[in-house]
């Protein structure tokens, strides 16, 4: 078995989101160098492949990342559908790794995710240098005429940005780059710790201090408009900060279009008026339903209104038959609000308190391009 240089990597045998991580490499993007166990991989040939190809690397600690062929595509994400691995090392470990990811192609979230297209998907897998972000988080570009791109960014590894676990500072940057920012209360972080990831709270110093300055947001806000013109349309990038350098981790085509709102800063209310960060667009009235984890998915019915801490990839079966989503933390390049707009329902996200403010089974009302919930 031949394993591919993550340079020579194409979506036809390595899958969306190792295909266009090649591209970009091609194309002179910073993006962490690696390899990709192709479609074709024998499972008995992986751990003789895997050392060769290690051993190339320099046997770092390494990321190990889903690439199927469904995923990363125009048509639908995948957003947080397929397994990824961070900070693993050794040949044994990152063979567990690929397996992990091999197995996620079948996992009840990514069957019930697929169902609308009905897909039978093959999975390869990424496999690159472990980046120890200082920051790291999403941005999306949008085609013109509007050019504007908005990133949300925290301290650490990005999981805590793209999974929910905490609400990041907002950045827009306008076509003539003008730009705009909310700072967040970010008060969880994810680092490495040798083959762990740790979450600890961020000290009480930096959690109202801006992740990035306007220069670094000028930057990563420059790398996106390029990295959409080497692939061809507007792109949901997921990036890191190392030693004041910007990575590229991976980028897709963006599936839907964010709300529109120019700003996060929130106008006047009444006092039975939450207001978070709008997610996805439209309205939807329906009783409010608490889901602090698993053991509440049974109480989950159609039309309900998911009211959550956050949302983690394995709830997405959840959002087939919510009417909306409202998260106490979490931004709007997060998973399960890019999820939630392709799903075309409602999302309001960092909603502080958000699940002991509702009452369970209350009828609320959901604007998810204004970011607000109102109860009756």
């Amino acid at each position: 078995m031949v394993l591919v240089p993550l340079r020579d990597a194409a979506s036809q045998t390595c899958g969306g989101k190792a295909g266009t991580l090649g591209t970009l490499l091609r194309a002179g993007v910073p993006v962490p160098d690696g390899f990709v166990v192709p479609f074709t991989t024998s499972a008995a040939s992986l751990p003789t492949a895997l050392r060769d190809a290690l051993a190339a690397l320099g046997d770092p600690p390494v990321a190990v990342r889903s690439s199927a062929d469904d995923e990363d595509t125009g048509r639908a994400s995948a957003a947080g559908q397929y397994e990824s691995v961070l900070g693993v090392q050794g040949v044994d470990q990152v063979a567990d790794a690929v397996r992990a990811c091999w197995a996620s192609l079948h996992s009840p979230r990514a069957v019930v995710y697929r169902e609308p297209t009905d897909q039978a998907p093959r999975m390869a897998v990424l496999v690159q240098r472990h980046l120890d972000a200082e920051v790291a988080g999403v941005m999306f570009t949008r085609s013109e005429p509007s050019g504007v791109t908005t990133i949300e960014a925290s301290w650490g590894l990005g999981p805590s940005v793209v999974g929910g676990t905490v609400t990041p500072d907002a950045y827009r940057v306008d076509a003539d780059g003008t730009v705009g920012r909310t700072v967040a209360d970010k008060v969880s972080r994810i680092d490495r710790h040798g083959t762990h990831l740790v979450t600890s709270d961020v000290p009480e110093r930096d959690r109202r201090r801006p992740t990035l300055d306007d220069a670094t947001v000028g930057r990563l806000a420059g790398l996106g408009r390029s990295i959409a013109a080497v692939l061809g349309g507007a792109q949901d990038v997921e990036w890191a900060v190392v030693g004041g350098e910007i990575w590229v981790l991976q980028a897709r085509p963006t599936t839907a279009d964010l709300p529109e709102r120019s700003s996060i800063a929130v106008p006047d209310h009444s006092p039975g008026t939450l207001v978070g960060t709008p997610g996805s667009r439209g309205t939807a009235t329906g009783a409010a339903r608490i889901v602090r984890g698993p053991a509440d998915f049974a109480g989950v019915r159609p039309g309900d209104i998911l009211v959550c801490p956050w949302t983690d990839p394995s709830w997405t079966p959840l959002l087939h038959l919510a009417a909306g989503v409202i998260t106490e933390t979490g931004g709007m390049l997060s998973h399960a609000a890019i999820v939630a707009r392709e799903r075309r329902i409602p999302a309001v996200l960092g909603i502080a308190d958000a699940t002991t403010t509702l009452l369970d089974a209350t009828t609320i009302t959901i604007d998810g391009t204004a970011g607000t919930v109102t109860t009756h």
